[in-house]
């Protein structure tokens, strides 16, 4: 039957520096110069020309894989923009175009107090449900036709 060998901790008690030579050099990321870009202060002038030539590689947030950009709009702001006096009324209902204000999306958060034709490119059904209600109308249509 092979010998068991003990574990290194237990072999390296009362030994000072259990194996990692100077007292010093097993605590943190000191002996081997810092982490990451650490060092190159006024003295670093050593790794100064690398990081000259990496450039600024830090990378912040992520990308949307979404290619559309939306400009979203609650039935609650554009009763507040009918009772500004932002729009006009033809008839019984206000007429409402927010693509030329450059918003693309409805949603449905707040009421609409006011019968209104809201031209938007995209509406969700609880926003055409509220406006519905209201004596309104919601006509889909981007921006570019």
């Amino acid at each position: 039957m092979p010998a068991r060998k003990r574990k290194k901790d237990s072999r390296m008690r009362g030994s000072h520096t259990h194996g990692w030579g100077e007292k010093k050099k097993h605590r943190g990321s000191g002996h081997r110069g810092g982490k990451g870009r650490a060092g190159s202060g006024k003295r670093g002038d050593a790794k100064k020309p690398s990081f000259w030539k990496e450039g600024r590689v830090r990378q912040i947030g992520f990308v949307s894989r979404s290619r559309t950009i939306s400009n979203p709009l609650n039935v609650g702001d554009v009763n507040l923009m009918i009772e500004n006096g932002k729009f006009e009324k033809k008839g019984n209902n206000y007429e409402v175009n927010l693509t030329a204000l450059e918003f693309t999306k409805l949603l449905s958060k707040g009421k609409l107090k006011h019968p209104a034709n809201i031209i938007i490119a995209a509406a969700t059904p609880r926003a055409v449900k509220k406006v519905n209600t209201a004596g309104g109308s919601i006509m889909l249509k981007n921006k570019t036709e």
